[in-house]
């Protein structure tokens, strides 16, 4: 199905770091954006002043950079149904919450913090929960128990007020959500929201959305499951101003849970287990830093990779993903209803997969940008190599080091356990007879070095594992690495031959 027609929406709130459970969203709304040939819009969300947090909007875009998630329309980018951000959209909005007063979908409320507070204490007193709704609309203080005359006067002497949607009695609202299918509520347990405050000028999150998504050309809303309990509410509003027939397709994703499979991930968990929640690493403004995917080593591909597979199944048994396959694999229609587990150890694993399936030639301009801080320089042709050998050992970039540091470095030191058992007996007089069986040979490759310690061995009537890691010990320091004749024949003879000595006059 492709369809130039599809127009999605992520519409974060700048109020801190992006949580990862947002950034699915939206890779969610982009897949299904870039899969129908349509256009995925970044509209930010800052009608709640009090929340606002500086730099939040900053980190958002710079996310998706990273990410690789190209915007059609937004507020850096532009387009034809800007602007992009609510706050300066403020003159739309009166309009529609007027109009709706004057149709009879909503009424002012003149209800103070104060009283409404009272009447929550006086019915929790008695084992009950109040709500501002059709059984206890007509006996507070807003426009239908007030005459008109006494609302105008309200408003003109400046005394604060809102407007509050007017939810009809006896209705069922139904609708046919992408992911859960048939959904249905029952108007008669719904509370009359707040959708306009005459404090800040400005709708709340409920009325502005439906109106941006509307003047938008919104052709399918798809966030998180959280937003299920407003979907009567967004319903309703559409019904109210006639705009039924252009309503959006609703898909409610899953909650990402906790490790443990019991509640939404939080922060929280991130820290307890020292793995990241956030794309990027966020300080805030009281100095407090917070752990990113992009700091801790993962790629962005490894990091869109995981982020898909939570709530989402291709229907096949791949795993690993490129944004390509991602597009053409992508259904709303295969996310799943339930929650899905987040699994650090997986996470991992995802990374993983991902640098192995990277380019040598690509891994290695990144890991030469590592070698440059600790003073290495070489060809890069070198490096290319080194990764090819040991990036199968690695699970982020910052590994390599770790594996390959003896490409570039002689040992500092020796692992004794591995000297204590693999340097006795007759090998140190072996290697030292070694050392000019090495000199001579004239074609330095791996197979020539194998096969001149291989008959020097048969000589002297020795075991090929005791030498081979005693040889071993004196190149790397220890008892890993790759191919050891690969590792002799890069490091070429000179070094290979001070590197024994080394070890000879080390070890004794």
């Amino acid at each position: 199905m492709s369809n130039s027609n599809v127009r999605v929406r992520f519409a974060p709130s700048p109020t801190g770091p992006l949580h990862i459970g947002g950034v699915r969203t939206a890779l969610f709304n982009y897949l299904f954006a870039k899969q129908n040939n349509g256009k995925f819009i970044l509209r930010i969300e800052d009608t709640d002043s009090t929340r606002f947090v500086p730099g939040a909007e900053e980190y958002i875009n710079e996310a998706f950079k990273w990410l690789g998630l190209s915007i059609d329309e937004g507020v850096v980018e532009g387009g034809e149904f800007g602007p992009y951000k609510q706050s300066e959209r403020k003159a739309i909005y009166k309009k529609y919450a007027d109009q709706l007063v004057e149709t009879g979908w909503a009424y002012y409320a003149f209800d103070t913090a104060e009283e409404l507070g009272e009447l929550r204490a006086v019915a929790e007193a008695e084992k009950k929960t109040f709500a501002y709704d059709m059984h206890t609309r007509n006996g507070l203080k807003n426009s239908l128990a007030l005459s008109d005359d006494e609302v105008k006067q309200r408003i003109e002497a400046g005394e604060p007020w809102v407007i509050r949607f007017k939810m009809p009695e006896g209705e069922v609202v139904s609708t046919t959500d992408m992911v859960r299918g048939k959904v249905s509520f029952k108007t008669d347990i719904l509370d009359d929201k707040v959708i306009y405050k005459s404090a800040d000028e400005l709708p709340t999150y409920h009325l502005a959305n439906i109106v941006d998504d509307y003047l938008m050309k919104v052709s399918h809303v798809i966030r998180g499951e959280e937003w299920l309990p407003s979907l009567p509410l967004h319903i309703m509003l559409y019904k109210a101003f006639g705009w039924e027939n252009d309503m959006p397709q609703f898909a409610h994703l899953p909650l990402i849970l906790k490790p443990t499979g019991k509640g939404k991930l939080s922060k929280r968990d991130g820290d307890k287990a020292g793995f990241p929640v956030f794309p990027l690493e966020w300080k805030s403004p009281d100095g407090e830093v917070s752990s990113g995917y992009r700091e801790a080593g993962y790629s962005p591909e490894a990091t869109i990779n995981l982020l898909v597979m939570l709530g989402w199944n291709p229907g096949t048994e791949q795993e690993i993903f490129s944004m390509d396959e991602l597009i053409q694999a992508f259904s709303i229609e295969r996310v799943n209803k339930s929650g899905a587990r987040f699994d650090p150890d997986k996470a991992k694993w995802f990374n993983q997969q991902h640098l192995v399936n990277t380019s040598d030639e690509k891994l290695a301009g990144d890991f030469m940008v590592e070698l440059k801080t600790k003073g290495i320089s070489v060809e890069a042709s070198y490096v290319q190599r080194v990764v090819g050998l040991v990036k199968e050992r690695a699970t982020f970039l910052s590994d390599l080091w770790e594996h390959s540091f003896f490409f570039f470095e002689a040992p500092s030191d020796f692992d004794q356990k591995v000297a204590q058992k693999r340097w006795k007996g007759d090998v140190p007089a072996f290697m030292a007879d070694l050392l000019p069986v090495l000199d001579g040979v004239e074609e330095w490759n791996a197979d020539k070095i194998k096969e001149v310690i291989v008959a020097q061995l048969e000589a002297k009537g020795l075991g090929m594992g005791l030498v081979m890691n005693a040889f071993r010990l004196a190149l790397v320091g220890g008892g890993f690495g790759p191919d050891l004749m690969t590792i002799a024949e890069m490091l070429g003879k000179d070094e290979v031959l001070l590197r024994i000595n080394k070890a000879i006059s080390t070890l004794g």
